[in-house]
């Protein structure tokens, strides 16, 4: 897909309102990329019942670039401040510091093909994330999309999460997993205390959420562009 219409498509999902910033070369080759993996596999093992290259781009891609511009507004401190967004300017190194969430703890849950946990590692380099996905075949394509776009410091567990370490994790993120009733307790308990859980909703399942986990502080829903019912709900865990 050319990375041209890869970016419009993306736009609505990582712009802010008068920001003059563009996505850079190297992401929007990921993601062409990240697609045609998608797309090859999927022929084998269903990954996604999305079939339309752009709806991969709006409906994947964008819903997880706007979760990951929420939880990591800044990546990089970065002076000048140039035309781009910060993270993924090749001719910025230079000037590039880490931002305090270089090596923070996160973790996609039920990852599935991918989202949001992938494009949340593009988006923010420096973070160490962890996707966790009971399938084996699942966890071996998500294996072969590390490889391909030469992720560092990104673990795939193939291992169902409540075999997991509790408090392990600063952030959490959940999208489109079944039983979501069931998930939650789990996702909290893998989050250390004060740690954040972003989730990927419809606006149908916010009651629900908010009444299971009651000891977490909501943030007001954010609604994802293009979306009547979609939104981002982000709750931190009270010690």
């Amino acid at each position: 897909m050319r990375p041209a219409r890869i970016a419009e498509l993306l736009e609505p999902y990582i712009q802010e309102a008068n920001d003059q910033r563009t996505t850079s070369d190297a992401l929007l080759q990921h993601i062409s990329t990240y697609i045609d993996i998608l797309l090859r596999w999927n022929a084998r093992i269903n990954l996604t019942a999305i079939r339309s290259e752009e709806e991969i781009v709006t409906r994947h891609f964008g819903e997880s670039l706007f979760t990951a511009r929420h939880l990591f507004p800044k990546v990089y401190l970065v002076s000048p401040v140039p035309p781009v967004v910060k993270g993924f300017d090749s001719d910025a190194d230079d000037d590039r510091r880490p931002a305090p969430d270089n090596g923070i703890r996160v973790a996609d849950l039920g990852s599935g093909a991918g989202f949001p946990g992938i494009p949340i590692k593009l988006w923010a380099p420096h973070i160490a994330m962890t996707l966790i996905e009971s399938n084996h075949k699942k966890a071996t394509f998500l294996r072969e999309v590390v490889r391909s776009l030469t992720l560092t410091n990104i673990d795939i567990q193939n291992a169902r999460a409540e075999t997991l370490p509790p408090s392990s994790f600063e952030i959490i993120t959940v999208r489109a997993v079944e039983r979501l009733n069931q998930v939650l307790p789990v996702a909290a308990k893998l989050l250390a205390p004060g740690g954040r859980l972003a989730l990927l909703i419809s606006s149908a399942q916010q009651e629900a959420i908010t009444s299971t986990l009651r000891n977490f502080n909501w943030k007001p829903p954010t609604p994802i562009p293009n979306s009547e019912s979609r939104q981002l709900l982000i709750g931190q865990n009270t010690p």
